[in-house]
C-alpha cells in the first residue's frame, strides 16, 4: 500500500498542473474575437468581423475547458487538434431568431468576446445547439497570434473606479460594470449607482457569503446625452453604448447590439462578465449568459432587477416564469432536457435536482401552500406553462417577491463562483 501511495504522489508531480497547461499554450493577455452571427429562424451564419490584442485576462487559469455545458453557443480553441479553450455563451441573435420576424427577414448582430491568447497558432470555432440539442459548427478561423492584423491600441478612454476589490483577477469573479446614459457631469451619480446596486447584491443569498470572491470595477463611459432610447415614448439619446428599451417589441426588455462598444470600454479592466447599468427610472433590464446584463438604475425595484439579470448573465438561470407575455417563442424544445440548471422538461431530470428532493415530495409538485418551501417538480418555467417544471415555487427568477434565490438557484450560483474564484 504504501508503495502504490508514493507512486501516485510521483505521478501527480509528474503531471503539468492546470496552471501550467495555461502558461503552456496562453500569453498573460487576451484577444479580443469579434464576429457576426446573422441568418434567419432556421439558419445561422457567422463571419470573422476582427481580431484585437487586450492587456487584461482575467478569466480563471485552472480551467480552461468548459464542462458545465451551458450555453445555446460555445467557442472551442484547437492546437494542433488538442482542446484548449472552451467556453458557452448565449447571444441576442439567438433570440432573435425566436421572434416572429426571423420567419420573414434575416438579421446581423454583433459579438465580442474574450479569449486567454495563444502562444501558437490555433483554430478557433463557433457551434450552437440545434432545436435536438446537438452542437453544431457555424464558422471557424484560423489564427496566427503573430499576425500583425491582431490590432493593439488602447482601449476607450474612460475613468476606473474599483467599487469592490478583493485580490488578483484570475482568483476572484471579475464584473466591470460600465456607465450607459451617464454624461461627465453625472458620474458622481454613475458611482453612487454601482456602490447602491453591489452593496444590494451582497445583502442576497447566496451572494452574501462570497462577497470576498468578487471584484466589481466602474467604468466611466461617458454619454453626450441622459437615458437612453424608449422607442414606444418615441425617445432617443445619443448614448455611449446604445442601449434601448422595447428589445423585440417587448417595452421592459433593455438591451444594446452595439457590443463592439461594450468590449472597448470593458477592456480598461480586467473581467468576466459585463453589467451595464443604464441611467433611467424606467423598468427594465436584460441578462443574457456571458453576453451581457444590463438594468436601469432609477426604478423603484431597479436593485432587485439588477440581481435577476445577473442570475441570467453570470449563472445561466433560465426565467421561470410563464404567464407573462414575451415578444419570442418555441423558444425549447420539450422533447429535450434543457441545459439550464433551474428548469426541466423531464427528458433527462437525473442531471438537474432530483437529488435535492425529499422523498415525500409528489413528482411533479402541486403549486400549493403545502410545497411553498419545498424543493420540487412545479410545472411552468422558461415563458411555458405546460412541459417545463422549475424547483421551487417563487424564486428572484421567477419574480420581484422573494428576497433570496431558491436552493437549486443557489447551487448553481456558487457552482459558477468556485469555478472562477477557486
Amino acid at each position: 500500500m504504501r508503495i502504490i501511495i508514493i507512486y501516485c504522489i510521483l505521478l501527480s508531480l509528474s503531471l503539468p498542473s492546470f496552471g501550467q497547461q495555461y502558461k503552456d499554450h496562453f500569453k498573460d493577455k487576451s484577444l479580443r474575437f469579434d464576429f457576426y452571427l446573422w441568418g434567419t429562424n432556421t439558419e445561422t451564419h457567422g463571419m470573422v468581423a476582427d481580431f484585437k490584442a487586450e492587456k487584461y485576462w482575467a478569466g480563471p487559469k485552472d480551467q480552461l475547458i468548459d464542462e458545465l455545458g451551458y450555453g445555446n453557443f460555445r467557442v472551442l480553441m484547437h492546437e494542433d487538434g488538442q482542446l484548449i479553450y472552451s467556453k458557452g455563451f448565449n447571444t441576442l441573435f439567438q433570440e432573435w431568431q425566436t421572434t416572429a420576424e426571423a420567419k420573414e427577414k434575416s438579421r446581423m448582430y454583433y459579438q465580442a468576446m474574450q479569449l486567454p491568447y495563444p502562444k501558437k497558432a490555433v483554430v478557433i470555432k463557433i457551434e450552437r445547439r440545434n432545436w435536438e440539442g446537438e452542437y453544431e459548427l457555424v464558422f471557424e478561423s484560423k489564427v496566427n497570434p503573430d499576425d500583425y492584423f491582431i490590432r493593439e491600441e488602447a482601449p476607450l478612454n474612460c475613468h476606473v473606479e474599483k467599487i469592490l476589490y478583493s485580490g488578483k483577477p484570475e482568483e476572484k469573479v471579475d464584473v466591470a460594470i460600465i456607465a450607459e446614459g451617464y454624461t461627465k457631469d453625472e458620474m458622481n451619480k454613475f458611482r453612487s449607482d454601482c456602490k447602491r446596486m453591489v452593496d444590494h447584491l451582497f445583502t442576497v443569498s447566496p451572494f452574501d457569503k462570497f462577497k470576498d470572491r468578487f471584484n466589481f470595477y466602474g467604468v466611466e463611459a461617458v454619454s453626450q446625452e441622459s437615458n437612453t432610447d424608449i422607442p414606444g415614448d418615441h425617445q432617443y439619446r445619443n448614448t455611449v453604448l446604445n442601449s434601448s428599451f422595447y428589445t423585440f417589441d417587448s417595452p421592459r426588455y433593455l438591451t444594446t447590439s452595439d457590443m463592439k462598444s461594450v468590449a472597448d470600454a470593458a477592456a480598461n479592466v480586467p473581467y468576466d462578465q459585463v453589467y451595464v447599468l443604464v441611467n433611467s427610472d424606467k423598468y427594465g433590464g436584460g441578462g443574457i449568459y456571458n453576453f451581457i446584463n444590463l438594468t436601469s438604475v432609477d426604478h423603484e425595484i431597479s436593485e432587485k432587477v439588477f440581481v435577476h439579470e445577473f442570475g441570467h448573465g453570470f449563472a445561466g438561470l433560465a426565467d421561470e416564469y410563464y404567464t407573462s407575455s414575451t415578444s419570442y417563442s418555441d423558444f425549447y424544445n420539450l422533447k429535450v432536457e434543457p441545459w439550464e440548471p433551474n428548469i426541466t422538461t423531464m427528458v433527462d431530470f437525473e442531471k438537474k435536482w432530483k437529488n435535492m428532493i425529499e422523498r415525500k415530495t409528489p413528482v411533479p409538485t402541486p403549486r400549493s401552500t403545502k410545497y411553498s418551501k419545498t424543493v420540487g417538480v412545479f410545472e411552468g418555467g422558461g415563458y411555458v406553462a405546460k412541459g417545463i417544471y422549475s424547483p421551487f415555487q417563487d424564486c428572484i427568477m421567477k419574480s420581484n417577491r422573494p428576497k433570496n434565490f431558491c436552493p437549486v438557484c443557489s447551487e448553481a450560483i456558487i457552482k459558477m463562483i468556485e469555478r472562477y474564484s477557486n
